[in-house]
């Protein structure tokens, strides 16, 4: 599975999973959104995360299973049964791992320092079981992962894995189309792999240890045009088994969870009751369709203070807008509306999902062999 398949899938809803398996990683990075680290302990269940994905069956289960974190790859072996578990249903599995598997000292020097390997070693074999098997692993890169794993390092084991038979990408994120640091680390993704790598490129958000320092990169919709959240679409099991309609971290990680957002926990509820509340829910309908802002303004007391995200969150306390929310998006005809939503979120493929959330000057590099024009705002391009 290529990262563009994966990506494209994005605005439908249902169609992926997001799977935090713990918040722990061994890395430090100043802009980790989780504020993961080695103390910190907070993951679900592992009996409960295989109850839950050994729920899916090929009838009833999500197109695309993403494994992440923390560092999903410090419980290699719960990786591989999750993996297994979702691929026996007919899902793909996808894995994004900070690298530190891959630091200077366990893997092979070459050329460059990267592509021929001369003396041979590999993956630690726990590892490189549960990386066989998914569909698609990726690796975080950036300014902040580069003071603990050096992007050569990084170069190699991707190598490794590309070996292996397993499809690859990079998850890249930087301060912006204009970021220095990242035209440099994209031209030499291309030297390296000669374009066969794919990148999903984003900006770093004020979340996690990144709440101090970072900037918020958006300016809010204006509530009078419909502002569609795609990232309302795929559920997440948040790292204390909670089961999320949205991905926005401070969603994610606070409780309780806004009553619009909270689908269950994996602990009581299988795939089929998550997936029913997530399609069946009014007001994810309208979120998907038409955006907090504009559901606030047209149903609600107006605009509320905060980011995009912080208005979402306050939905869940207004009556007026839950019966508005209904009114339109029940039933049948809501259903129509959320799917004709997914369909226009996804008529430019990957490459428009990521210049709607991401950093849109390089969304042609979510397609493999695309060449980026860093400088342009990206929406025009093909």
């Amino acid at each position: 599975m290529e990262l563009a398949e994966l990506v494209a899938r994005r605005p439908f809803p249902a169609a992926g999973l997001l799977l935090g398996l713990t918040r722990r990683c061994p890395l430090s990075c100043a802009h980790c959104s989780t504020g993961s680290g080695l103390s910190t302990r907070q993951e679900p269940d592992g009996r409960q995360l295989e109850r839950f994905v050994g729920s899916f069956t090929a009838e009833n289960r999500p197109d695309v299973v993403m494994l992440t974190g923390g560092e999903p790859l410090l419980l290699p072996a719960l990786a591989e049964r999750l993996s297994t578990l979702a691929r026996s249903a007919g899902s793909r599995t996808a894995l994004l791992s900070g690298m530190f598997f891959a630091r200077s000292g366990a893997l092979p020097a070459g050329r460059s320092g990267t592509a021929r390997f001369g003396r041979r070693r590999s993956i630690p074999p726990a590892i490189l079981r549960a990386i066989r098997s998914v569909d698609h692993f990726s690796a975080s890169l950036d300014v902040h992962h580069e003071r603990e794993v050096s992007r050569a390092d990084v170069f190699r084991a991707l190598h490794l894995v590309r070996e292996e038979g397993v499809a690859v990408s990079l998850h890249l994120t930087g301060t912006g189309g204009s970021d220095p640091y990242l035209a440099d680390l994209t031209r030499a993704v291309e030297e390296e792999f000669g374009g066969h790598v794919p990148c999903l490129v984003n900006e770093v958000r004020p979340f996690g240890r990144a709440a101090s320092w970072a900037r918020a990169t958006r300016t809010g919709p204006d509530p009078a045009a419909a502002s569609p959240c795609s990232m309302a679409a795929w559920p997440v099991v948040a790292f204390d088994g909670r089961v999320l309609a949205c991905c926005n971290q401070d969603t994610v990680d606070r409780r309780p969870a806004p009553a619009h957002l909270d689908l269950g926990h994996i602990a009581e509820d299988d795939w089929a009751t998550v997936r029913r509340r997530a399609l069946e829910s009014p007001m994810l309908r309208m979120l998907r369709t038409v955006g907090p802002a504009h559901l606030a303004a047209r149903f609600g007391s107006g605009p509320r203070p905060g980011s995009y995200c912080d208005g979402c969150r306050a939905l869940g306390g207004d009556e007026a807008v839950a019966a508005g929310a209904r009114s339109v998006a029940g039933g049948a005809a809501g259903a129509l509306l959320d799917l004709t939503a997914a369909m226009r979120g996804s008529r430019e493929g990957a490459q428009g999902v990521v210049r709607r959330h991401g950093c849109a000057e390089y969304a042609p590099l979510v397609v493999t062999g695309e060449p980026a024009r860093p400088g342009t705002d990206g929406r025009d391009m093909r």
